[in-house]
């Protein structure tokens, strides 16, 4: 599925046609740093009927949230050196007990998932338009 961004609260509809598409627990997520990684997660919690305050997990690593349908990670893998190191943090367990696991910047433990359904997220800007891309 593929959608075009123009302004903020078109966030609302991109998530509404995507929620009944989310099938796995596993949402990786790819886009340049201030492309809207966090921005999408906030609008999807708040369609999920969190009521949590989201912010980005950058110096975290790993935020939890609570919806209605469950707990909600939120993962910032940049700065993860190696595989090892996210291994470190817990990272299975956490995605054992979730709802849903966003991961930002995953490629360095995307290896570890072969075999595990998830679904892919990425975003794209291009003169001040975002193009999101689901899988």
């Amino acid at each position: 599925m593929e959608f075009k961004i123009h302004r903020l609260e078109e966030w609302n509809e991109v998530i509404d046609a995507l929620l009944p598409h989310i099938k796995h627990n596993i949402l990786l997520m790819r886009g340049n740093l201030g492309a809207g990684k966090t921005t999408f997660t906030q609008f999807l919690l708040k369609k999920l009927g969190s009521a949590d305050e989201v912010s980005s997990p950058t110096y975290a690593i790993v935020n939890e949230y609570h919806s209605p349908r469950g707990r909600v990670n939120h993962f910032d893998l940049y700065r993860m050196k190696s595989i090892e190191e996210v291994y470190d943090i817990g990272i299975e367990e956490y995605l054992d007990n979730a709802f849903l696991n966003i991961i930002e910047w995953a490629e360095i433990y995307e290896p570890a998932l072969e075999g595990i359904p998830y679904h892919s997220l990425s975003i794209e800007v291009e003169e001040g338009v975002r193009r999101v891309v689901f899988e």
